[in-house]
């Protein structure tokens, strides 16, 4: 079952960034899959976009990616040129899913407030255990103050999907549990940063910072422990969807060996969400090599 992960911005349209990953098996080929109705979507074949290294991962194990053109296609020009309303792309990420049966949405940004009582000053406890850059305070408190309209964005979007029948992750044992059935439709928390670290591997750099070489240095290393195949070359904000969105797989297939959860579950307090986890993808478990046995 595939999962739709969002690196989400909230200046421009053309910073989104919105993947649906899958995973596949034998005998389907990654080369046979088709993307489905939804977004518009430039048809290309999926296809390795760097050298392929030494295959670690048992056979068969990869994840075809299939990259969404985040444009603003058929909004009327004031609306296309951006700031992105939450209530539009919820709807419109709400509609993909539903035409892809898709039933878990990973989404790169904060979706509650700290709570009063967690014992922390500025941050959710969510946030501090991963040292996050910028923290999330009570409510209409951020750190950098700068964070406030993405932070306030990031809400929103959470808050539209809910009221179209999505609900936040809300327990620990997600991965294990068979929750994740017929039209129950979860939202997770990512924090790319932290993912490529759990991963074991170097963080991608800013946005501003990142040269091309970065980008295609990160998706070998990425690809290198887990076999993935795109329809295009991921950008910037698609490679952090990408590594933001591994997490979602292992909910939807209750891999507890494949995610890492962190904080609090979401709660409401005083009329607010608050906490809420962040999940991070684990390194899949090699193979044992039994040659030494014969």
């Amino acid at each position: 079952m595939a999962v739709l992960s969002v690196d989400l911005a909230y200046r421009r349209w053309s910073d989104l960034g919105i993947v649906v990953l899958d995973r596949v098996r034998p005998p389907h080929s990654p080369h046979r899959v088709e993307p489905g109705p939804g977004l518009p979507l430039e048809r290309m074949p999926l296809e390795p976009i760097s050298d392929p290294l030494p295959q670690l991962e048992p056979p068969g194990y990869s994840i075809t990616c299939e990259i969404i053109p985040s444009s603003a296609a058929g909004l009327d020009s004031d609306l296309a040129a951006g700031p992105v309303d939450a209530n539009i792309l919820a709807g419109r990420l709400n509609h993909l899913c539903n035409m892809r049966n898709i039933r878990v949405i990973v989404l790169d940004g904060p979706q509650a407030w700290k709570s009063r009582h967690n014992g922390l000053e500025h941050a959710r406890v969510s946030e501090r255990q991963l040292n996050t850059a910028a923290k999330t305070g009570l409510p209409g408190m951020v750190k950098p103050i700068t964070y406030r309209p993405f932070a306030e964005f990031c809400l929103d979007v959470y808050d539209a999907l809910c009221r179209r029948g999505w609900r936040r992750l809300d327990t620990r044992d997600q991965p294990v549990a068979p929750v994740v059935q017929n039209q129950e439709r979860i939202l997770v928390e990512s924090y790319p940063y932290a993912a490529w670290r759990s991963l074991g591997l170097k963080p991608l750099p800013s946005k501003r910072k990142a040269r091309v070489s970065d980008l295609a240095q990160a998706y070998g290393a990425l690809n290198s422990m887990i076999p993935i195949t795109t329809n295009r070359p991921p950008n910037h904000d698609q490679l952090q969807a990408i590594v933001g969105g591994l997490p979602g797989l292992a909910i939807e297939e209750r891999n507890s060996a494949a995610a890492r959860i962190v904080g609090n579950p979401p709660c409401r307090e005083d009329g607010h969400w608050r906490e809420g986890f962040i999940v991070l993808p684990l390194p899949p478990l090699r193979p044992i090599n039994l040659r030494w046995l014969h």
